[in-house]
């Protein structure tokens, strides 16, 4: 009995050892955090709104006579200047028209010096007294009508030349080509559905976007100027992203804002101008216009302190017994950098846990180690 007594003494304070050694182990699980505290500062945020890309003048090459393409003297995608041939249609009628116009000035013209010559032979006649009067006006009244005549056959021959010159199609601009429906043969006119081609002035690109309806009345209330285009004015140079995430070297300006508010989707249609030299950047494209907007008073959180959950951001928050807890800071706006803007949930002061939060859970304790902000953010 004895020894039994012993023997449970002995695993009692075993236990109470192996305790009191896990309580020390638990003690020193407690892992060090860098921490950040939170500071006001200037902020540079970039919206960025889908766009559709036009050229500054997309021009439909259409036939204005029915033939058959017989040339086509350029490629799809080509650079084109103003003036320069592009196709050619066989239209033999017009040329025969031409001709035909031709030999009716002729006969007019003949008319013409017959009545000249009557009105002529008239004239003195009328002058002796020998015929009336009345032969001679009747004279001059045929010459009017000959030479009328021989107007309306110059003015056909200049109609059919006109309509001869619409056989070969020329670029109204300079530009680029773009696709050509039709090929060599090919029965066209005016009545065509699709044009022969479009040439696209793309020198200079218009981005077409939409902002919605809120951030219409905000930029429209917080502007300045009497005028829309004085307060489109006052908008910083805004870049143009491409689909493949390089932005287009030189800054563009967002130039009209459409009077009229989409009922359909609550949207207000804007545009925006970009030069486009070496044309990069084709009609029809793709891209995002990102407009920067300074603010001089923002907190901002890196973006490796914040994880997302059902479309919110949070961060771990360090209270004054170095526990944390997830914030929800209400922002998906990113800051220039790698870095958001806090909407809501945090103050200058607060500590938050800014590398490694992958590991931590709700209430836990760490051991904080405070680490200088605009070093932090300086290394985005």
């Amino acid at each position: 009995m004895r020894k039994f007594i012993a023997a449970m003494i002995i695993l009692g304070l075993a236990g109470a050892c192996k305790s009191k050694k896990s309580t020390t182990t638990n003690s020193n699980t407690v892992k060090p955090f860098p921490v950040i505290t939170l500071q006001r500062q200037k902020a540079v945020i970039n919206a960025d709104y889908p766009a559709t890309i036009q050229g500054i003048q997309n021009i439909e090459i259409r036939p204005k006579i029915d033939g058959y393409i017989e040339a086509i003297y350029v490629d799809e995608g080509a650079s084109v200047r103003k003036g320069q041939l592009l196709f050619r249609i066989n239209a033999p009628q017009y040329e025969q028209n031409v001709n035909t116009a031709k030999a009716n000035i002729k006969i007019a013209v003949a008319d013409v010096n017959a009545a000249t010559m009557q009105v002529n032979k008239v004239k003195p006649l009328v002058e002796k007294d020998i015929v009336s009067a009345y032969e001679l006006e009747a004279a001059q009244y045929t010459l009017q009508s000959k030479q009328a005549a021989l107007a309306q056959a110059q003015a056909a021959y200049n109609n059919a030349q006109t309509n001869l010159s619409y056989t070969t199609i020329y670029s109204p601009a300079d530009g680029v080509i773009g696709i050509l429906p039709y090929k060599i043969g090919s029965l066209v006119g005016s009545t065509t559905a699709n044009p022969l081609t479009t040439v696209s002035d793309i020198s200079k690109i218009y981005a077409y976007f939409s902002i919605n309806e809120r951030q219409g009345l905000d930029f429209f209330l917080t502007s300045k100027g009497a005028t829309m285009q004085e307060k489109l004015k006052t908008l910083p140079p805004v870049n143009l992203v491409l689909a493949n995430g390089v932005i287009l070297p030189k800054p563009g300006r967002v130039e009209t804002a459409s009077g009229l508010i989409n009922p359909q989707t609550g949207a207000i249609n804007m545009r925006a101008t970009f030069d486009n030299p070496n044309g990069l950047v084709r009609s029809g494209s793709s891209a995002v216009v990102r407009i920067p907007q300074t603010i001089d008073t923002a907190l901002l959180v890196p973006q490796k302190s914040t994880y997302q959950i059902q479309g919110k951001l949070f961060v771990y928050v360090v209270d004054a017994d170095d526990k944390v807890r997830s914030v929800d800071i209400g922002s998906n706006v990113n800051a220039a950098g790698q870095s958001f803007v806090v909407q809501q949930g945090l103050k200058p002061g607060d500590k938050i846990v800014v590398d490694g939060i992958g590991s931590l859970r709700e209430d836990q304790t760490i051991a904080p180690r405070l680490v200088n902000a605009d070093s932090v953010f300086k290394s985005l």
